[in-house]
């Protein structure tokens, strides 16, 4: 019998999860693009153009693709800068074309030297962020926009002064109900789903966000006081026909392109989009339940991709995107179909049913954001870093909390610095060791010999004294640097004059041997 294609075995298990990303992709567009100082519908043009494009495109069967709250500061400068919007437009379909160029030169790879003690604290602050963020909007404050990471709010607070003053000043019943009641079944049904039967498909987020629709029209009813104003629902723009929505799109003026400023913008859009998309996707690969591997040389191509067609029709420039795929992950998706579906459903929705959208509370979308926020920064991640050892854990912690008080980049940059240094530290450790009995004496290499090991090295082999018998045992070293082999080379030349005698183990035997001019009556290789 003649096996069903990967997608079509799993579609049962994507259309919920397509659906499930879409309804928490909707209210992140709009809110990134109202911070970014865009059009609202140039958000979610950036999100369908990230479900479509990128996912046909893209081998990550996980990630999903959208406008990044990392590049709303990025964009509002240009923006504000630009002549015209349709003048920003020629930078994001710019910088997809650099994105797809970098994807030519194998960039990607430099995704695979992050360590993963940053790519878990990534997310355990993401995790972090989504909680504090969004308990805001469960209680009924809506003073930051949806998708907003950084640790500074427009409203004057920031992530942590925000909470208190919401919970303070803004505690209203009606969502609070709402959002209260959603958790409480999203971690019901994390347990009580049964795991045959077709009602397994149903995912939780979705009976959330129907139950948050109809509670705040019984409210309308019943109790007028608890129902959910307008500012505290979703707010997609409303088309009056056709036309009007073809009119959103926009197409971007490559009059402009001779300006400097266009190609400084779509450059640093390339080199920010490229970076958070390749940690994005690799920290995705990390919670796939089924461990997949990514192609990040193919995603950069991906992203160039979208942002080319999101350039080119009217919409924001997009990321690989935590959130979203995180979302998607819990959903219980396992193709990319997910990810190409959710971007059909944005079109379709804000085309057919933009009326029925607005409906939706903030509160019962906050309640899901929060459920996935516990999940990504669980207890368990920092337990199992702490165990590791300081030298995973302290990089971990630090990328936690440098994204939490600044920005997903900055504490990136922060968190990778911090990892570096403990990866050179970790090599500074004794890399040579030093054994004797009377004058016999045996110099080992613990393992490969870098440069910064070139002082232990000479400082081992010049403390040996005149007359001994000395083996350099190499064994164990797969690589030695050059610098190294010099002064091994310059021990053995100078041995003859020390009387001392010298055997040298190992695969590089050969490569000293060919180094040495002096005499070397004194020096054997094994």
């Amino acid at each position: 019998m003649t096996k069903k294609p990967e997608f079509l075995a799993h579609l049962w298990q994507d259309i919920p999860a397509s659906i499930v990303v879409a309804l928490v992709a909707l209210p992140l567009c709009l809110g990134i693009a109202l911070a970014s100082g865009a059009p609202l519908f140039s958000g979610i043009i950036a999100g369908i153009a990230g479900g479509i494009v990128v996912g046909f495109l893209s081998k990550s069967q996980l990630s999903v693709s959208g406008p990044a709250a990392g590049l709303t500061v990025i964009v509002l400068a240009a923006i504000e800068s630009m002549p015209s919007y349709e003048a920003f437009l020629v930078a994001v379909c710019l910088g997809g074309v650099m994105q797809m160029l970098f994807s030519l030169t194998r960039s990607g790879v430099l995704a695979e030297f992050v360590p993963s003690s940053v790519i878990t604290g990534m997310l355990a602050a993401i995790g972090l962020i989504l909680i504090l963020k969004q308990i805001p909007h469960a209680v009924g404050y809506d003073g930051n926009f949806e998708g907003s990471l950084s640790f500074n709010q427009e409203d004057g607070l920031n992530t942590l002064t925000a909470l208190p003053y919401s919970i303070a000043n803004s505690l209203t019943a009606g969502p609070l109900i709402i959002a209260s009641i959603s958790l409480v079944f999203l971690f019901w049904w994390d347990k009580a789903r049964p795991k045959e039967g077709p009602i397994r498909f149903v995912p939780g987020p979705l009976v959330v966000v129907i139950f948050g629709v109809i509670m705040n029209e019984l409210f309308k009813l019943v109790s007028p006081d608890l129902a959910i104003g307008a500012t505290h629902l979703v707010q997609v723009p409303v088309s009056d026909g056709l036309r009007d929505f073809a009119g959103q799109f926009a197409t971007p003026d490559f009059s402009v392109i001779g300006m400097p400023l266009v190609w400084t913008t779509g450059l640093t859009l390339a080199i920010v989009a490229s970076l958070e998309s390749l940690l994005s996707v690799k920290a995705i690969d990390e919670i796939d339940p089924r461990r997949r591997t990514t192609d990040k040389n193919r995603e950069l191509f991906a992203q160039g991709g979208g942002n080319l067609v999101s350039g080119l029709i009217g919409g924001l420039p997009l990321t690989s995107v935590i959130i979203r795929s995180s979302a998607n992950v819990e959903a219980g998706a396992v193709t990319k179909t997910s990810t190409i579906l959710h971007g059909f459903w944005l079109l379709l929705s804000v085309l057919l049913i933009p009326v029925v959208l607005n409906l939706i509370p903030l509160a019962a979308l906050a309640a899901i954001l929060l459920h996935i926020g516990y999940k990504l920064t669980r207890y368990e991640l920092y337990r199992d870093r702490w165990k590791q050892g300081y030298h995973q854990f302290v990089p971990f912690v630090v990328t936690v909390g440098a994204i939490l008080l600044t920005d997903l980049l900055i504490g990136i940059v922060i968190g990778l610095i911090v990892g570096f240094i403990f990866v050179v530290a970790r090599n500074f450790r004794p890399a040579i060791s030093v054994a004797h009995d009377g004058e016999d004496y045996l110099v080992s290499a613990r393992r490969n010999l870098y440069f910064i090991h070139k002082y232990e090295l000479q400082k081992k082999l010049s403390d040996i004294p005149e007359g001994s018998t000395v083996v350099i045992n190499l064994n164990r070293a797969e690589f030695v640097d050059p610098d190294n082999f010099g002064i091994i080379n310059a021990f053995a030349r100078n041995a003859e004059f020390r009387d001392i005698d010298v055997s040298i183990r190992g695969q590089f035997g050969t490569k000293i041997d060919s180094l040495i001019e002096a005499p070397r009556k004194k020096v054997v290789y094994q």
